[in-house]
């Protein structure tokens, strides 16, 4: 994986959160889902960001 590729991967991880939390705060507004549960959700979202950009970050070649 270039640099390049990674740049292209953490925009299109860095919108798909964003439609995420847009999506989750929406349907909390809605009283889909309650306040605990959107923060679970964001939370587990932020982790599996953490260790995907871990990931990429160790295959990016020099």
């Amino acid at each position: 994986m270039t640099q390049k590729q990674r740049l292209k991967y953490s925009i299109l991880i860095s919108l798909m959160v964003l439609g995420i939390m847009l999506g989750l705060s929406s349907l909390q507004n809605n009283g889909v889902i309650s306040e605990k549960i959107f923060q679970y959700i964001a939370i587990g979202v932020a982790v599996i960001v953490v260790v995907i950009n871990g990931v990429m970050r160790r295959k990016v070649k020099p």
